[in-house]
């Protein structure tokens, strides 16, 4: 996978995230909807980095450098709380199991646990962010910056420099 792909990746899981995160900002039906979406880009993003998991994983209790090791502890927890998010989500959901023709009482327990989970989510988000801001700002630059600058200031032709041949005596 590129550098490029997985910005891209996510970046659109990022924004989608904190759009989420408010449901006041969409409405409740667009919060649900677009949440199923992240959770499916979130699939996609685990499938694009199942190699690092794999990697560490099997590492995890060997001589491991520690950034690794705390990446992998706060990814995992990000997961699992993802998964509680998206759990407790579609249980208490009113658009997303009405179109499929579920009849649910969600419970007071499931939307504390949503709203526990969501928070928790963006505790562990930022963490997440913070550890791979290097990677972040290097894609960003090579990947947005970089090319947006030489679209909006590009350099500007030399003329050939003008070589005048030499006579021998």
């Amino acid at each position: 996978m590129s550098k490029k792909t997985n910005l891209w990746v996510d970046a659109t899981i990022f924004i989608a995230f904190l759009v989420a995160f408010e449901p006041n900002l969409t409405g409740e039906t667009i919060h649900e909807w677009l949440s199923l979406a992240l959770a499916a880009t979130l699939i996609v993003h685990v499938v694009l980095h199942w190699d690092w998991i794999m990697k560490v994983g099997v590492q995890f209790f060997r001589k491991l450098f520690h950034t690794s090791r705390l990446n992998f502890v706060i990814d995992a927890l990000l997961f699992v709380a993802s998964v509680m998010l998206m759990l407790s989500g579609i249980l208490i959901s009113r658009s997303i199991v009405n179109v499929l023709g579920i009849q649910l009482n969600p419970s007071m327990v499931w939307r504390q646990l949503h709203s526990w989970s969501a928070d928790v989510c963006l505790i562990l988000v930022g963490l997440h962010f913070a550890l791979h801001w290097k990677w972040i700002v290097d894609a960003v630059t090579r990947y947005g910056i970089k090319p947006i600058g030489r679209v909006l200031f590009p350099r500007k032709s030399q003329p050939a420099p003008v070589v005048i041949p030499v006579e021998e005596k």
